[in-house]
């Protein structure tokens, strides 16, 4: 049984978004899980981050924007990505 080695994740970017019709969605890192801690505690919710800038995007609520998604609201402090 020969075990074969597991392919290294890409590195994780400095900005990243869940949004497929964004810029800065990159299909290849969604194949793994990904944290997001944010003021060192971890969030469950961002649809969008900045290492570089310190921001996060999270939904304000259950409020949907004229085009049926999530209101975003930006959040600033020291943000901190990683491969669970």
């Amino acid at each position: 049984m020969t075990d074969a080695p597991t392919p290294t994740p890409p590195a994780l970017p400095d900005r990243l978004s869940v949004d497929p019709r964004s810029p800065h969605h990159v299909a290849a890192v969604f194949e793994r899980d990904i944290g997001i801690r944010f003021n060192g505690k971890e969030r469950f919710d961002v649809e969008e981050y900045c290492l570089s800038e310190g921001w996060i995007k999270v939904p304000a609520g259950k409020t949907l924007d004229r085009k049926g998604r999530p209101l975003l609201i930006t959040l600033k402090g020291q943000v901190e990505a990683f491969y669970k």
